[in-house]
């Protein structure tokens, strides 16, 4: 039986959330000085949470989505929430099972430094547990 942290939340979520975007966007846990040249990107990443003790991961992940434009931004990131919400609750991976996603802050618009891009992000709460 694989134990609690067994399953890597951001890699999970990475390649299910890739799957479902295709070419429209680039899912990706570390950003890079090509950004500019890489839009749009979906930023994935495990900001904490808890868990059991035994097999369930509560990780809260945060989703940052960065566009050109605002309204690229915000129409990617209400993609991001909606597959989250409807698709990626009650799914089973070859390796993990999600049980439970929750918005803990709905995607709005974050500061950047660069101006040149604009950055919409969201925080969830996944409830994950390995097949085995």
């Amino acid at each position: 039986m694989a134990a609690v942290g067994s399953v890597d939340v951001e890699l999970l979520v990475i390649g299910w959330l890739q799957a479902r975007l295709g070419d429209d966007a680039r899912v990706r846990d570390e950003l890079d000085n090509r950004l500019l040249e890489e839009l749009p990107t979906v930023q994935v990443e495990v900001v904490g949470g808890g868990d059991d003790g035994f097999r369930l991961d509560r990780a809260l992940v945060d989703i940052n989505v960065y566009a050109a434009t605002r309204a690229e931004t915000v129409a990617l990131a209400a993609r991001v929430h909606g597959f989250l919400l409807t698709e990626l609750r009650g799914s089973v991976t070859d390796v993990a099972v999600v049980g439970f996603v929750a918005t803990i802050a709905r995607p709005t618009a974050r500061p950047y430094e660069n101006t040149a891009l604009r950055r919409v992000g969201g925080t969830y709460q996944l409830f994950i547990h390995p097949v085995s």
